[in-house]
């Protein structure tokens, strides 16, 4: 699956959510995610849908920001699958 390809109904199967009060926050969520790993790597969207294991990271990502909705910050590090998948693409590097 491309990322251009993945819909709410995707992430909320993912995040095991079976109702529709959060569609709009799926909407919001799936918008952050493609344009978080974009920045992330550099890439376009062309390239990003061309390495499909990105997709992986953008559910990962969109299940992460879910479940952690409270401003609580415990940790301030980036999910390791998440950010060792991205890590793989980056081509913006300083």
């Amino acid at each position: 699956m491309k990322v251009s390809e993945v819909t709410i109904a995707d992430l909320k199967q993912y995040a095991h959510v079976y109702h529709a009060e959060d569609d709009a926050l799926f909407t919001t969520i799936l918008t952050a995610c493609k344009a978080y790993i974009q920045g992330y790597t550099g890439l376009t969207a062309d390239a990003m849908n061309s390495r499909e294991e990105l997709t992986v990271a953008l559910f990962v990502l969109a299940n992460e920001l879910y479940d952690n909705r409270s401003f609580t910050v415990q940790d301030n590090k980036v999910n390791r699958v998440a950010k060792s998948i991205l890590d793989m693409h980056v081509t913006n590097l300083v």
